[in-house]
């Protein structure tokens, strides 16, 4: 894995506004790293989710499934990609890590939202190839909006579920990557540290979100405030920590209407949590370390958890109204083409976020695959 590297020193920010660096803790290391924190792999996801919601208007199946399963070749970033001033540093999967892929990371259990008692990688592919047969991957015949469906869905049982139900579920128990030894053989950080950053990365947040606003933060993700994205003014933004991602992106868009703080609440706890790990010192968490770090981490999974809730409120409020719109527009015997689509657009969304909120710590899924397909 690659380091993720800010220029700033954490003395910079005493306070802990920042996701890193963080010092290397790990007992008898003797090489030449300096910060603790890597997480591009979980950066990569979310270039792949990226660059697939893209393919998913344009029919190109082969292209869809490199792109959800891996591929051999050093793929190019479609998206996202420079935007006019807004120059992005990365335009090859491999400048972000090597070998990664979204499929082998889904949520493995029973998606119950779905007909076919499928698993969510099942779910996954499904949509993928429905979206490859159908032009811009909307079905009119049926109103399913396959980018919107592919994009919600996939956040949620990769990312979402990868962090809330693993790195920081299973992974944090006390005899799991312990913190006083080496995530792996020949690694610069400690078990814990390298959990803890990996859930980190699948929130997709900038290294630097809290030094902005949530109104600054949504414009990173939207690719119109260059000078807030590009933290160490080296004139390009790096992907790896100062772009904004999924639900984090979706956080900082209720946060800048002032009414919630999802984003800066669940990076605080990020930040917090990790200086726990550091503050073991290369030793594995005493009780009153591992309580401190697991009060931080359900602080995070319960906002997320209200982020992609809020999704789903948000998008069946939208809907309802199109629902009104095309009824008013039947009256009058009008031309309904538009307006269906912008309601299929909204129930993808909708049903996207609402299919994610099955892949969470709650749910029992997964088990449901073992007992029933033994």
């Amino acid at each position: 894995l690659i380091i993720i590297t800010l220029i700033f020193s954490r003395s910079s920010f005493a306070d802990g506004h920042l996701y890193g660096p963080f010092p290397i803790t790990l007992k008898g290391y003797t090489g030449d790293k300096t910060n603790s924190v890597s997480y591009s792999g979980q950066i990569a996801r979310h270039v792949l989710h990226d660059s697939l919601k893209s393919l998913s208007s344009k029919g190109d199946l082969d292209e869809m499934m490199a792109y959800f399963n891996g591929s051999e070749k050093n793929k190019a970033i479609i998206a996202p990609a420079s935007k006019d001033d807004f120059v992005i540093k990365q335009t090859l999967m491999n400048d972000l890590s090597k070998g990664k892929n979204l499929s082998g990371k889904a949520y493995k259990g029973i998606i119950n939202g779905w007909p076919g008692n499928l698993t969510g990688p099942e779910v996954l592919e499904f949509m993928i190839k429905k979206a490859a047969r159908v032009p811009n991957g909307f079905d009119a015949s049926t109103g399913y909006n396959y980018t919107q469906l592919i994009s919600k869905f996939a956040m949620g049982a990769v990312f979402y579920n990868q962090a809330v139900d693993g790195y920081l579920d299973e992974k944090l128990a006390a005899d799991t990557k312990p913190n006083s030894k080496p995530y792996k053989d020949g690694a610069y950080y400690t078990g814990k540290e390298h959990v803890w950053d990996e859930g980190f990365g699948y929130w997709g947040a900038a290294a630097h979100a809290l030094t902005l606003t949530a109104e600054q933060n949504y414009n990173v993700a939207k690719k119109k405030d260059m000078a807030s994205a590009d933290f160490n003014n080296d004139g390009v933004v790096d992907l790896k920590n100062e772009y904004t991602f999924a639900h984090a992106y979706y956080a900082s868009s209720y946060d800048k209407g002032g009414k919630t703080n999802y984003l800066a609440t669940i990076n605080q706890a990020f930040i917090d949590g990790r200086q726990v790990i550091v503050d073991a010192a290369g030793q594995n968490l005493s009780f009153d370390l591992r309580t401190k770090l697991l009060a931080q981490r359900d602080i995070i999974v319960e906002n997320w958890e209200k982020v992609i809730a809020e999704s789903v409120f948000k998008y069946a409020g939208s809907t309802y109204k199109d629902i009104v719109a095309l009824e008013t527009i039947l009256e009058a015997n009008g031309d309904t083409t538009d307006a269906f689509r912008k309601y299929a657009k909204h129930w993808g969304e909708l049903k996207g976020f609402a299919l994610a909120l099955q892949c969470g710590p709650k749910n029992l899924g997964e088990t449901a695959v073992k007992m029933n397909r033994m």
